[in-house]
């Protein structure tokens, strides 16, 4: 019995605790070591085309924004490459940056690239490009909205752990994963949740000009192949990065591209991305 619980609370309680306190921490000296960098570089002020990234979960919209706050300094820009390989993550980061990138295209065109995975809450996210151009091998689609959890109180039994709280509601211990849900709770769950997801395909239909009542076609969390995702109206065309650059020159009128340097947004991006990982996974090993 000492061993387990001395493994739950190596591997359950500890990591758990340690997310909980120090992750906003990351994601904040991530977005302004960001802001020191793009400031700090010599850039290319006559750039006329740049590129933003939308890769991984999407756990916030902070990151995202600073990229496109970024080009602010670019006086000569004429339109964005939006490449995405991303699952989706939670909804309201992704809706928020949606409509970034919403507001973005209304001033220059943005168009999207699905370089590997556009779903969830990234198609959402860039639903709202001009135009958006999926490599013949990227998953597209998975409209819909889940909420999960897990119900550990046999091993909290086992273990002789036991939570104890006071609340004022009937549903403000809802989500726990201490107990089963009870049915007033699931109901209330479902409820929210049918909102959230009559919220996004009412957003796609809008914004893919699709009809809503077609909404089993397109959305109920399936994920489609290129094709499919073509033929259903999710994206313009399937194609390469180069297909979607053409494209871009076209609608912005540049001829001769001047990228915004790589240096400013993506090789930063993944080296700031890259250390973080590596001081959550040091620190994960040093508890235990």
């Amino acid at each position: 019995m000492k061993i387990i619980k001395k493994i739950f609370q190596i591997f359950v309680i500890k990591p758990l605790d340690f997310i909980q306190r120090y992750f906003k921490t990351f994601i904040f000296l991530f977005i302004v070591l960001l802001i020191i960098s793009s400031s700090g570089t010599n850039k290319n002020l006559d750039a006329n085309l740049a590129k933003l990234y939308l890769r991984g979960p999407i756990l916030e919209s902070d990151t995202f924004l600073a990229q496109v706050e970024s080009l602010k300094d670019f006086p000569n820009l004429r339109g964005v490459l939006l490449i995405i390989d991303s699952p989706g993550g939670g909804l309201a980061a992704s809706v928020e940056i949606a409509d970034i990138i919403k507001d973005l295209n209304l001033r220059i065109p943005v168009i999207a690239y699905a370089q590997g995975t556009m779903a969830s809450g990234s198609y959402y996210a860039g639903m709202y490009a001009h135009k958006i151009v999926a490599n013949r091998g990227s998953m597209i689609g998975s409209i819909g909205v889940i909420f999960s959890g897990y119900n550990i109180e046999e091993l909290m039994n086992k273990v002789g752990v036991k939570s104890q709280s006071l609340k004022a509601g009937e549903f403000k211990e809802i989500g726990t994963i201490s107990r089963a849900w009870s049915e007033n709770e699931k109901l209330y769950l479902q409820n929210v949740l049918n909102q959230q997801y009559n919220m996004f395909i009412t957003d796609v239909a809008n914004a893919r000009r699709l009809n809503k009542n077609d909404y089993k076609s397109f959305a109920e969390g399936k994920i489609f192949n290129s094709y499919d995702a073509l033929n259903l109206g999710l994206i313009d065309l399937v194609g390469t990065k180069n297909d979607a650059v053409k494209i871009l020159q076209e609608l912005s009128g540049v001829k001769n591209i001047v990228w915004v340097k790589q240096s400013v947004i993506d090789t930063y991006l993944d080296k700031v991305l890259s250390k973080t990982i590596s001081e959550v996974f040091m620190n994960l090993v040093r508890m235990q």
